[in-house]
């Protein structure tokens, strides 16, 4: 069975637990996101008790950028990860905030300008899987949270691999799969029973956060998304389990 089972080869993929035509994937994942961009933040906060904010700063000590770097935040959402790394790269660095969601884009835009970051900062609205970069382009891309959403993982991986410059490296941090039985059931419980009443309270809207807790049962586990990465070409494929395995951050470097 492939590893990806959201091959363009096929004519249907995965939207949660539905099937639905490949083609239609990328629209009910922007309606996803356009409902959920203005709690967006809230929400993170909640639903991970505020621990979200731990595996980003992880993710940031891990990309080792700095000073000068070009760095490409793919789904970048809110701008987390994109404040962190404008503050690293300096006045002579650059910060890409891509993503292929307008509301997120302009939420995470506005945020940003809030906070007075802005010169070395850009706002891209861009799918993951044909990023419209040149080739070599960045020092490293980040995509957190972004990728079980993407259609074609495989595309998207070598596409990231494709702009990122010899030596640079791509994180992905992702929910996965924990390994301990017990946990994985704590988990289901939590994220299919509690999940959406939190997201029904406070955003309104339970069926996208339905979808966010199907849609990581169906994202590769931590194993087969580092085999995912290496056939994209990137070497040196390694993660970390965080949290029990909740969500595995995943380093690659293109040589």
């Amino acid at each position: 069975m492939s590893a990806n089972p959201s091959s363009r080869d096929q004519q249907t993929t995965h939207f949660g637990y539905q099937e639905v035509p490949v083609e239609e994937k990328a629209s009910r994942v922007a309606d996803v996101f356009h409902s959920v961009a203005a709690r967006y933040d809230v929400m993170n906060d909640l639903m991970s008790m505020g621990i979200h904010r731990l595996w980003k700063r992880l993710t940031i000590e891990r990309a080792g950028v700095r000073p000068g770097h070009s760095v490409l935040d793919i789904a970048g959402g809110t701008g987390d990860l994109t404040l962190k790394f404008s503050r690293l790269v300096g006045h002579r660095g650059r910060v890409v905030l891509a993503d292929i969601n307008e509301s997120m884009l302009r939420v995470g835009r506005d945020k940003l300008l809030d906070r007075g970051v802005g010169g070395n900062v850009e706002y891209v609205q861009a799918n993951a899987e044909c990023l419209p970069f040149p080739d070599n382009t960045f020092d490293c891309i980040t995509i957190a949270f972004g990728l079980r959403n993407v259609t074609d993982k495989d595309a998207a991986l070598r596409s990231m691999a494709r702009v990122l410059k010899p030596g640079g490296r791509l994180l992905v941090l992702e929910f996965s799969k924990p390994p301990s039985a017990l946990l994985s059931k704590v988990y289901d419980e939590y994220s299919f029973r509690l999940l959406p009443r939190i997201g029904q309270v406070v955003a309104n809207d339970a069926d996208s956060y339905r979808y966010l807790a199907e849609s990581i049962r169906m994202h590769p586990d931590q194993e087969t998304l580092k085999g995912m990465m290496e056939a994209a070409g990137l070497e040196r494929v390694e993660y970390t389990n965080l949290t029990g395995g909740i969500v595995a951050l995943h380093r690659g470097i293109k040589l």
